[in-house]
C-alpha cells in the first residue's frame, strides 16, 4: 500500500507546458516508468487566467471526477460537478476552455493498446528542451526546419515523441466518444461486510478497467487491495484510520494487486472514489 495526503502536498504550477495557461496540480500517487500500467493521480485547479487547450485525444486513458465547479470538455459540452467522465485513449475531445477555481481529481493511465503512460516530469522537461527548438502557442508546438519549412504538431504529441523517442502511435479507438456518468443517479448496493456499500458506474474494455464509488459506515471497515489489479482509491469525503493514523479528504490510496485484505476504518461516514486499472 501506499498512501499520499493531498493536505501535506504543496500545489505544483504546470504553466510552462504544452498548453495555454496556468494548473495548479497536487501530484498524489504515481505509477512505475516504462509499465503499461503507469498512472499519475492528481488533484488540481484552474489557476488564474484559467486554461485552455484545441481539440485533441491522448494515447493512454483518462478518468476525471469534478469536485468543484463545471468542466467544459468540448464546445458547447460541459461535466457537471460531481460528475465522472472516463476518457479512451484515441478518442477526441476538446477544445478546452476552463474557468479559474476549476478543481478536478483527474487519473492518467496506460490503456488497453498497452502504450503506456509518460510522466509528467518526463513531459515538462520535453517541453523546456523543445523550446530551445521551436514554440509553443495554443496547445501548438511550431517549429522550422533545416530549410525553412514550417511544422506544426500538437503540443502533447511533440513532448511525448521527444520522451519516448519515437512516433507516436495511437490505437484503434474501442468507444464513438467520452463516457459521461452521474453517480447520482446510481444506487447504492449494499456488500456483505456490514456498513460497507458499493456503487460501480462501469467497466471498460478487455481488460477490465473498472470506476466506482465506496461507502463505508462510522465505525466499519472496508476490506480495500482485493482486485486484480491496482486499485486506485480518492477519498471524496469522511475519514478513515489504518494502524492508528487517520487520513482526511483527499487522500489517495494505492493497492497492488491482490495485496488485500487491507483494512481502512471510517472514522465518520466515509466515501471513495475507485479506479481499477487495466489488466495486463
Amino acid at each position: 500500500m501506499r498512501v499520499s495526503e493531498a493536505s501535506t502536498t504543496d500545489y505544483g504550477r504546470i504553466g510552462s507546458n504544452m498548453r495555454e495557461g496556468v494548473l495548479e496540480q497536487k501530484f498524489l500517487l504515481q505509477g512505475k516508468p516504462g509499465s503499461p500500467n503507469n498512472y499519475l493521480i492528481n488533484v488540481g485547479r484552474t489557476g488564474s487566467g484559467g486554461w485552455t487547450a484545441p481539440s485533441h485525444r491522448h494515447n493512454f486513458d483518462q478518468v476525471r471526477y469534478v469536485i468543484k465547479g463545471s468542466f467544459p470538455y468540448g464546445e458547447g459540452k460541459s461535466m457537471p460537478e460531481g460528475w465522472v467522465g472516463y476518457f479512451p485513449e484515441s478518442v477526441y475531445y476538446g477544445p478546452q476552455d476552463r474557468p479559474e477555481g476549476l478543481e478536478m481529481m483527474v487519473v492518467q493511465f496506460g490503456g488497453s493498446s498497452g502504450y503506456g503512460f509518460a510522466s509528467v516530469e518526463e513531459r515538462e522537461a520535453a517541453n523546456q528542451e523543445l523550446k530551445t527548438k521551436g514554440e509553443f502557442k495554443n496547445g501548438i508546438f511550431t517549429w522550422y526546419d533545416e530549410s525553412g519549412k514550417k511544422h506544426n504538431q500538437d503540443g502533447f504529441e511533440a513532448c511525448f515523441e521527444k520522451v519516448m523517442g519515437r512516433k507516436l502511435e495511437y490505437a484503434k479507438p474501442r468507444y464513438e466518444d467520452l463516457v459521461l456518468m452521474n453517480p447520482a443517479s446510481f444506487e447504492w448496493i449494499p456488500e456483505a461486510t456490514k456498513g460497507v456499500f458499493l456503487k460501480w458506474l462501469g467497466s471498460f474494455t478487455e481488460r477490465n478497467t473498472r470506476l466506482g464509488f465506496v461507502k463505508i459506515e462510522a465505525g466499519a471497515t472496508f476490506a480495500a487491495g482485493m482486485q486484480s489489479s491496482i486499485e486506485l482509491l480518492f477519498l471524496s469525503k469522511g475519514k478513515v484510520s489504518f494502524e492508528g493514523k487517520e487520513f482526511g479528504l483527499h487522500t489517495a490510496f494505492e493497492f497492488e494487486a491482490n495485496e488485500g485484505p487491507v483494512p481502512l476504518k471510517a472514522v465518520e461516514e466515509t466515501e471513495f472514489f475507485r479506479l481499477v486499472l487495466p489488466t495486463f
